[in-house]
C-alpha cells in the first residue's frame, strides 16, 4: 500500500500542494518519497529514500516549478527502499512519469519484452514497466491518453496509477483497477489521490473511480472512460463530510476496523507474488534436514498454521518455535543442515532477530517473511518474501495474520507440488480454493452486524475460552490473543481435546466458550466437546460452516461461514473473531487502535 497524489491547476505551483498532500498520506507508506512536475516543457523529478521530512530537508520539494505534478509515498513491495526504486518512475526519454499503488503480476514478462525492444530499466520495481509501455505506444504514434489506456490493458494485477508527460503538459491521466483512487474537484484545479484525506483542505467535492476507469484530468475538465472498452462513463460527484482523520481511516471509526476490511485486497496482493519466489524457497526447505519456524505473537500463530499445512499438504516436518525460546530449547541442535524460516511483520522484532543471528552463526540457512522491505530481517536472510499487506496502523495485527498465513499456504502448496505429495487434481483444487478466499472473506464481512450483537451480549463476561481442533487451533490461539489485547479480558485457548485437562474446572453457568468448528474431519469430536461444556451450563458460541444444522441446534449462538477447503479455514474463520474482539473493545469504551502497554514492533527484550 502506497500513497499517490496528483494535481492539475490553472495557475501557480503544484509542488507545495503535493508536498502537503503526501504528508497526509504518509500513513500509507514512509520508506521513500518523490515528486514530479512539468515545468516549461520538461519533467522535473525529486525523490529519495526516507520520510517526507527527511527527503524534503535534503531536496527542497516545494521549490519545483510547474502547474501539473504528482507525488508518491512508498511502502516497498518490489525492490528495496532506495532512490532508484522510489516513485515517480520514468520512461527512457524522461518524458513520462508514473506513480503507482498496487502490484503488477506480469511485470517480469513485460519487462523482458520491453528490454528486448531497447528499453533501459533503472529500478527493480514492478511499476517501471508502466512508463516504458506508455512510451512505447507514444513512439508508435498514439497520443498520451491513448498510450496510457493501451498500457493499462496490458497490465495484470491490482493498480491505481497516475501519469504525466511533457508531451501533454496541461493534463494528468489516472487509472484504477482494484486499488483505491479518488478524484477531487476544485476551482480551476483538479486532483487524484489514494484517499480523500490527501485533498480535503483543497476541496470536499469528490468523484470515486470505479473498476477499470481511466480519467483524463485537466484544470477545468475531467473525462472518464473504461480503459478496456474505450467507452465514456459518468461518475457522480459526492460531498465529503468526514474529518481529515476520518478520511485517512476511510470513513471507519478506527484504523483496525479499516484494516480488517482491507484483508480481501491484502490477500489478493499476496496471491499475485510471482511463483518463482515460492519455488526457490520450497527448494531450500525440501533439501533441509531440520526446519524451524520462528516468530513471536501473531506471527508465531502464522508459523503454527504453516506447520500443520507443511505436514498435511507436503509431508514435510517442521518445528514452530516462539523466538524467545529458540536458542535455549534448540541451540545445541542448529547446524549447516538447518533451515530457519523467520516471520516478522516489522522485520525488527528483537527476539526473532536474535534467534536468526544465532542460527546464522551456526551456518544455518535463513528465510525471511516480512512486511517491510529493507528491514533487518531482509538483510539477515539469504532469501525473503514480502507479505504485501501494506502498513498496519492498528497495533493489534489483523491483515498481518491473514497475509502471513496466505504466504505460508502458497509455500506449502509449492512444497506439495515439488514433493509430489498430493494428487494433481487435489493440488489444483486447493490452489483454486485459495484464490477464492478473498471473495469468501468479503462475504464473511457482511456478518459484522451479527458479530456486534454478540459483542454487546458478552462484553461484560470476565473471561473467555476459545477451543478448536486441527489446523484451527491456530485460529483459536489468534482469536484469544486479539480479545486479550483489545479488551484486557483474561482469555484462554486450547486444543479442544485438552479442555478436560485443567480448563474444565473453571467452567460454570454462563461462561462463554467459543468453538472454531468447520465441518472437517474433526467435526464429530468437536460435537462432543460442545456437549461437555453445555453439560456444565457454559454459553457455547460457534464459528461454523454455513448450513451446519447439527451444531446450530446445540450452540447458544453461532456465526455461519462460507463453505470452502477445510485446510484453508483459518484464513476466513479468524475474521469474525477479529471483529468480535474489535467490537467488544468498542462496547467497553476502549480504543482498539491503541491497546495499553502494547507496541506495533517489539524491539526490546
Amino acid at each position: 500500500m502506497c500513497g499517490i497524489f496528483g494535481a492539475v491547476v490553472e495557475t501557480g505551483k503544484v509542488a507545495p500542494m503535493i508536498h502537503q498532500a503526501l504528508e497526509r498520506l504518509e500513513y500509507r507508506g514512509y520508506d521513500s518519497v518523490g515528486v514530479a512536475t512539468i515545468g516549461v516543457s520538461s519533467l522535473e523529478i525529486k525523490k529519495d529514500r526516507g520520510t517526507i521530512k527527511q527527503v524534503d530537508s535534503k531536496l527542497k520539494l516545494d521549490d519545483m516549478d510547474g502547474s501539473v505534478g504528482l507525488g508518491h509515498t512508498r511502502w516497498a513491495t518490489h525492490g528495496m527502499p532506495s532512490m532508484e526504486n522510489a516513485h515517480p518512475l520514468l520512461s527512457c526519454k524522461n518524458d513520462v512519469a508514473v506513480v503507482h499503488n498496487g502490484i503488477i503480476e506480469n511485470f517480469l514478462e513485460l519487462r523482458r519484452e520491453l528490454e528486448a525492444r531497447g528499453h533501459i530499466f533503472r529500478s527493480r520495481t514492478d511499476t517501471e514497466v508502466i512508463p516504458h509501455l506508455i512510451e512505447e505506444y507514444m513512439h508508435e504514434g498514439e497520443d498520451f491518453a491513448e498510450s496510457v489506456r493501451l498500457a493499462a490493458k496490458r497490465l495484470d494485477g491490482s493498480f491505481a496509477f497516475a501519469a504525466i508527460s511533457s508531451a501533454k503538459p496541461g493534463a494528468m491521466v489516472c487509472v484504477k483497477k482494484e486499488s483505491p483512487l479518488v478524484i477531487g474537484l476544485g476551482d480551476s484545479s483538479n486532483f487524484c489521490a489514494s484517499d480523500v484525506s490527501a485533498f480535503l483542505p483543497l476541496t470536499r467535492r469528490a468523484m470515486f473511480l470505479e473498476e477499470e476507469d481511466l480519467a483524463v484530468i485537466e484544470p477545468s475538465k475531467i473525462s472518464i472512460i473504461n480503459f478496456r472498452t474505450g467507452q465514456a462513463v459518468q461518475r457522480d460527484v459526492q460531498k465529503i463530510t468526514w474529518s481529515a482523520e476520518g478520511a485517512a481511516k476511510g470513513g471507519y471509526n478506527h484504523f483496525m476496523l479499516k484494516e480488517i476490511h482491507e484483508q480481501p485486497l491484502a490477500i489478493r496482493n499476496v496471491l499475485r507474488i510471482q511463483s518463482i519466489y515460492y519455488d526457490l524457497i520450497a527448494s531450500k526447505l525440501d533439501n533441509a534436514k531440520k526446519i524451524f519456524l520462528i516468530a513471536c505473537g501473531t506471527s508465531y500463530h502464522s508459523c503454527l498454521a504453516a506447520s500443520y499445512l507443511f505436514t498435511r499438504l507436503a509431508r514435510l516436518n517442521s518445528q514452530p518455535v516462539i523466538a524467545s525460546e529458540f536458542i535455549e530449547q534448540y541451540g545445541q541442535d542448529i547446524d549447516e543442515d538447518t533451515v530457519v524460516l523467520a516471520v516478522s511483520q516489522s522485520g525488527e522484532t528483537m527476539d526473532s532477530l536474535e534467534a536468526v543471528r544465532f542460527a546464522k552463526s551456526k551456518g544455518s540457512y535463513v528465510i525471511g517473511v516480512t512486511n517491510v522491505m529493507g528491514s533487518t530481517l531482509t538483510r539477515l536472510s539469504e532469501v525473503y518474501i514480502g507479505q504485501n499487506s501494506g502498513p498496519e496502523v492498528g497495533v493489534a495485527a489483523t491483515k498481518t495474520f491473514t497475509a502471513q498465513v496466505s504466504v505460508l499456504t502458497r509455500l506449502a502448496l509449492a512444497l506439495a507440488e515439488k514433493r509430489r505429495a498430493l494428487p494433481a487434481d487435489e493440488l489444483k483444487e486447493l490452489k483454486e480454493d485459495l484464490l477464492r478466499i478473498p471473495e469468501a472473506i468479503e462475504k464473511t464481512l457482511l456478518t459484522e452486524s451479527r458479530i456486534r450483537e454478540l459483542a454487546r451480549k458478552y462484553k461484560d463476561k470476565q473471561s473467555f475460552c476459545f477451543l478448536a481442533r486441527g489446523v484451527n487451533v491456530t485460529t483459536a490461539l489468534e482469536a484469544r490473543l486479539k480479545l486479550l489485547e483489545l479488551s484486557y479480558l483474561p482469555s484462554l485457548a486450547y486444543p479442544a481435546g485438552e479442555s478436560k485437562h485443567g480448563f474444565i474446572a473453571v467452567v460454570e453457568q454462563g461462561y462463554p466458550v467459543v468453538f472454531i468448528a468447520p465441518k472437517d474431519e474433526t467435526h464429530h469430536k468437536i460435537v462432543g466437546n460442545i456437549m461437555e461444556m453445555k453439560a456444565r451450563k457454559a454459553s457455547a458460541i460457534g464459528v461454523i460452516e454455513e448450513g451446519d444444522e447439527k451444531l446450530k441446534g446445540i450452540l447458544d449462538d453461532s456465526i455461519e461461514m462460507p463453505v470452502g477447503s477445510n485446510l484453508l479455514t483459518p484464513l476466513n474463520y479468524i475474521i469474525p473473531m477479529q471483529l468480535f474482539a474489535y467490537w467488544v473493545a468498542v462496547e467497553k469504551g476502549l480504543d482498539p487502535d491503541k491497546p495499553r502497554n502494547l507496541a506495533k514492533s517489539v524491539t526490546v527484550e
